[in-house]
């Protein structure tokens, strides 16, 4: 068995923090304001990643980066707050059986968004596991 890239492995312990993101998180949730719940959320990861970025010596002057690196980056983290916004208000709203499936319906979109503006050609094997995750957002917010 060979063993799996390494990209694979931060996916996946990215996919279980992520788990555990919703769980704490509906537990956190209760009794506040989704956006005042994010907003500690954010604070907590500001806080961590301060720490973590100069003590691990990857600190750079940010004006030595590229411009285009900062405009997408603070685009993508405009994205990350209404993301955030948008599942605190659903855990709030639902269970975390419900809204956590239908948040992974990202993964079809990242992969649409990666092929419409990144020129991206997922195989047909990365198509068929797309669209079983596709289906079976279908299956879990299904109504009769």
């Amino acid at each position: 068995m060979s063993s799996l890239p390494a990209w694979s492995v931060w996916a996946l312990l990215s996919a279980v923090f992520a788990a555990l993101t919703a769980v704490l998180a509906k537990v956190g949730v209760a009794g506040i304001s989704a956006d005042y719940a994010t907003l500690v959320r954010t604070v907590v990861i500001l806080a961590v990643l301060a720490l973590l970025v100069p003590l691990s010596g990857q600190w750079v002057d940010p004006r030595s980066l590229p411009a285009r690196s900062l405009l997408f980056l603070a685009l993508s983290g405009l994205a990350t707050g209404a993301s955030w916004l948008c599942y605190y208000r659903a855990l709030q709203l639902g269970e975390v059986a419900q809204v956590a499936p239908v948040d992974k319906l990202s993964v079809v979109l990242a992969a649409l968004f990666a092929v419409a503006f990144l020129g991206e050609r997922p195989s047909l094997r990365e198509w068929l596991g797309l669209g079983l995750v596709g289906a079976g957002v279908v299956v879990l917010v299904w109504r009769r």
